[in-house]
């Protein structure tokens, strides 16, 4: 857990409420719902309750009601008998709600218990709408072959980013063949129309998920919102792509692998990219420090022939968004603020030069 220690209950409490706005932001009612009911009604007589109540990290850095309701919501899916009417949304008033999940917390309170453990596994191919934006902003600038190092992998779903189709505001990229299009909404104008070829794709997780087996990837599919019926079909078709054609993904620390990443030969002709989506808030402040300067460090040998990029979309929680930033070596642009986006990809609204150019701090709701 990132966060500091707390051992607050209302502190724990009051993070359900902050979920459940983000949640209403994001069109996710059932979700908000269950999340606005566990806030004010989850008790001690679970195992799970009492872990819950008395978190001791920072609740809505550690994606806490996330945790727990993607237990919640992998019971559902398994078909466990009397979830069905609260994730269905047949059930609507709050009282209701809240009696049924009482009952499931006291018979299923073995089950739910690990879901407690790590952190949320939300990897959504639609997040490759902001990554390949700022890619394309790399690759007008740079040119079009890329080396992509990603963080935070979880099950690869993102490090298919060069096999996928985009639409992005008319620009595409992508093979045409693609069994998955990404055609996000579009706001503002188009980004650059600039050729991208993805020569290669790595990426590491503390706990990567392995999609070969049925396991992981329930849990991964239970961490998609039951309002979500859009997202859940596509993600299908990524579970589908990837257990066809593989992806090269590790475990490890984030900070380690990076720098042995950097620290390895690079081809001429193309850009080394480091990229990420939702995952700086779940690192150590120790690990940030370490990439950014190993990034840095990097950079400062970057040549046109070996260049390196940054890209990351994380968000903006005080507002509901999360943000695409890019930054280039060799060159001495601060990392630019290109767009804003949806936290799976449902939108993208691009920004105008000139470029907001602060660091990226995560703000709390």
């Amino acid at each position: 857990m990132k966060g500091q220690a707390v051992a607050d209950e209302q502190t724990n409490r009051e993070s359900f409420a902050i979920q459940a706005g983000y949640c209403t932001a994001m069109a996710a009612p059932i979700t908000a719902r269950v999340s606005t009911v566990l806030g004010h009604s989850l008790t001690r007589d679970s195992e799970t309750g009492r872990r819950v109540l008395d978190w001791p990290g920072e609740p809505v850095a550690d994606a806490l009601v996330l945790r727990l309701i993607g237990g919640l919501h992998a019971l559902h899916r398994r078909g466990v008998p009397g979830i069905a009417p609260v994730f269905s949304g047949a059930v609507t008033d709050e009282a209701e709600v809240a009696a049924i999940l009482r009952d499931v917390f006291l018979e299923h309170d073995a089950e739910l218990l690990p879901w407690l453990d790590g952190p949320p596994q939300t990897n959504e191919a639609g997040r490759s709408a902001g990554l390949m934006t700022g890619i394309l902003h790399l690759a007008a600038r740079y040119g079009p072959k890329f080396e992509v190092l990603e963080i935070g992998s979880s099950a690869g779903l993102n490090l298919l980013i060069g096999r996928y189709r985009f639409d992005l505001g008319g620009v595409r990229a992508g093979p045409a063949d693609s069994p998955v299009e990404i055609a996000p909404a579009w706001r503002g104008p188009p980004p650059p129309d600039a050729p991208v070829e993805i020569v290669s794709a790595r990426g590491v997780d503390i706990q990567p998920l392995d999609l070969s087996g049925e396991r992981d990837a329930e849990r991964l599919q239970a961490y998609c919102w039951v309002e979500n019926v859009e997202r859940q079909a596509r993600l299908e078709k990524t579970i589908a792509m990837v257990r066809a054609e593989g992806v090269n993904l590790e475990q490890g620390d984030a900070a380690d692998w990076v720098e042995a990443r950097l620290a390895e030969p690079q081809p001429e002709g193309v850009m080394r990219v480091l990229m990420h989506s939702v995952v700086w808030q779940y690192l150590p402040d120790a690990t940030q420090q370490r990439i950014a300067d190993a990034m840095q460090a990097a950079g400062e040998r970057a040549t046109p022939e070996r260049p390196l990029g940054w890209v990351m979309m994380e968000p903006n929680r005080d507002l509901h968004r999360h943000e695409v930033r890019v930054r280039g070596w060799p060159g001495d642009t601060p990392m630019e603020l290109v767009a804003l986006t949806h936290a799976h990809g449902a939108w993208v609204e691009a920004l105008e030069p000139p470029y907001e150019t602060r660091p990226y701090v995560m703000r709390a709701y």
